[in-house]
Formats: structure tokens, C-alpha cells, sequence
């Protein structure tokens, strides 16, 4: 796989990227490249779609970035783990935390749900997904997360397949050791859903019908209470450090 160039800028475009073809800058991106980066005609970034891999590209403009021309491929497309990220939503800037960093760790989908003590239930989906794609750009991911809409919790988990693993993040379970919990699964070739629950925690209902769920693991994030958007943070490590990408057999 070939390194990663931390010191070009990354741009995300919603265009197919094919040697030699010219891609128009919308306003914010020229304004981003010219005025931000102060970069001019000739000069290079990196661009990508979510499809096409990597492409370096060169800016055409005369007086301000107006476009660019695809040159060659940098890197291939490669994929993310099935990792969906459910939560219940946070307000404003917490939510905006709080999916970068799911980005960041890898997730490849970010599933809002509604529970009992959800305190935001209107979720901005336009702006997750301008906050998925900034992630993606500053991190060197090739890969765009999914951003579904908000939905009740009874009604994720009716829609939910049998086969993939669910790490239900619960403060009311005993403390135990999280990694060798997760190290005791033996796959998660089906795919992997971690679940945050709000910051008032599940109700009592809530964790019954979790804990009827097939292939469900009650997980402790150790003897302190943490904040939602920390507890995700933590529980994305674990899963990639014992299941997910961060380990050579991780599926």
C-alpha cells in the first residue's frame, strides 16, 4: 500500500476520477484552495470520492481556483471494516465530536437512534455528513461513512441482522476486563455494531429488550462513568484493537 502524503491538501469531490478529466470546484472549495491555502494555478492537492481511490490533481484558475485536472492515481480504494457506529444523539458541538471522531476510528456507518432519555431528537444530517467528509479529508480515508437518519431504538433493533456482533455499551454492567471480553468473540465476520447509549444512560426496558438481542455483548467501560462522547471514543478503540483493523487478523 503505497505511504500516505501528510502534506498535500485533501479534497473531497463528488465526481468520477479518471486520468486526464477536469472537475469544476464549487464556491467553498475554491474559496477553501485560493483564499485558505492560498494555493494558484499549477499547483497540486489530493482528491478522492469514496469510490475512485486517490488521484492527485492539478488547479486550473486564472484568477481564483475554478477547477481540476485529474492526473494520476495515488492510491487505490480500499474499504472500511463493517463497523456501525449507533448512538443517541448529542447536541451541537458534542455531535460534531462525536462523529469525527468515529470517522477517525474507522467507522463505516453512523446510525443515530432515539431512546427513553435521548436528550436531542431533531439531528442536523447535513452537517454529519459535511463532518464525516472533513474527517475523512484530514485523516487520509479514502472512505465516505454512511450517515443514516435518526430512528427509535425498538425499531433499529427489528431491523437489525442476526449475524452481526452488538457491543452494548452499559454503565450498569459489571466491571470487568473490556478487551478480553471483546477477545472472547470468536468472529465478526457478519459485521459489528457499537451502541452508545444517552447521557442519562438506557432505562430498565430499554436493557431488557437489548439484552434479548442474538449475539449481543454487555460491555463495561471500566470503573468510571464517561461522558457519551468519550465512551465512544473508548469503545471504537477496543473494538478495532480486539475485532477491527487495528490487528492484522481483524476482519
Amino acid at each position: 500500500m503505497p505511504p500516505l502524503d501528510f502534506r498535500k491538501p485533501r479534497l473531497f469531490v463528488d465526481a468520477a476520477l479518471v486520468p486526464d478529466a477536469t472537475v469544476a470546484l464549487e464556491r467553498d472549495q475554491s474559496n477553501y484552495l485560493g483564499n485558505v491555502l492560498r494555493l494558484s494555478a499549477g499547483e497540486t492537492i489530493l482528491v478522492f470520492n469514496g469510490r475512485d481511490g486517490e488521484w492527485q490533481a492539478s488547479i486550473s484558475g486564472r484568477k481564483r481556483p475554478d477547477s481540476l485536472e485529474i492526473m494520476t492515481q495515488t492510491r487505490p480504494q480500499d474499504r472500511l471494516p463493517d463497523l456501525a457506529y449507533v448512538f443517541a444523539p448529542l447536541k451541537h458541538a458534542r455531535l460534531d465530536y462525536v462523529v469525527q471522531k468515529a470517522v477517525e476510528m474507522g467507522a463505516s456507518s453512523l446510525q443515530p437512534v432515539l431512546t427513553r432519555f435521548t436528550q436531542v431528537s431533531r439531528v442536523n444530517g447535513e452537517r454529519m455528513r459535511a463532518n464525516v467528509i472533513e474527517a475523512a479529508e484530514q485523516c487520509g480515508i479514502l472512505c465516505i461513512a454512511g450517515v443514516a437518519e435518526p430512528v427509535p431504538l425498538d425499531r433499529y433493533l427489528g431491523g437489525r441482522k442476526e449475524g452481526r456482533l452488538l457491543v452494548f455499551c452499559d454503565e450498569a454492567a459489571e466491571v470487568t476486563n473490556p478487551l478480553r471480553a471483546l477477545s472472547g468473540e470468536p468472529t465478526a465476520a457478519d459485521g459489528i455494531d457499537i451502541l452508545i447509549g444517552p447521557e442519562g444512560g438506557f432505562a430498565e426496558e430499554e436493557r431488557a429488550m437489548l439484552l434479548r438481542q442474538p449475539r449481543t455483548l454487555r460491555l463495561s467501560l471500566g470503573p468510571r462513568i464517561l461522558r457519551a462522547d468519550t465512551a465512544g471514543v473508548a469503545a471504537l478503540a477496543l473494538v478495532q484493537a480486539a475485532l477491527g483493523d487495528w490487528t492484522a487478523g481483524g476482519s
